[in-house]
């Protein structure tokens, strides 16, 4: 049972916090296709940047744009997780909150478009 009042601070917490973080990584890297996908593209991606002629801060706002659909990649797999775990009976609620999810996910894929695009041809 989590007790609110013993919860850990400091250094313990941030260990903690970071080894929360790096178990849902596994998971996504496990369990979810749409991440391993966008992982890719990161790898792809960064080299990608070192073969325009664009300085480093633009270099850093393409890499970024990529990271921020990971993101939202990962906001979606959550909102998904909570709502089958509320149940997995037909709601429009229910699909209501995973198509807003998959939303927010096509907004940052746009996003990225953009700023690739802008980046790299304009």
């Amino acid at each position: 049972m989590f007790d609110n009042e013993n919860k850990p601070t400091g250094l313990k917490r941030i260990k903690l916090a970071t080894l929360n973080s790096f178990r849902a990584f596994k998971w996504l890297y496990i369990n979810e296709s749409a991440f391993k996908q966008e992982l890719l593209l990161l790898l792809i991606a960064i080299p990608i940047t070192f073969c325009f002629d664009i300085s480093v801060k633009e270099q850093v706002i393409l890499v970024l744009a990529i990271l921020f659909i990971m993101f939202t990649e990962v906001i979606n797999t959550a909102i998904e997780a909570v709502v089958d775990r509320v149940g997995l009976d037909i709601h429009p609620l229910s699909g209501l909150a995973k198509d807003l999810g998959s939303a927010a996910v096509f907004i940052s894929l746009v996003f990225a478009a953009i700023i690739w695009g802008g980046i790299l041809i304009f």
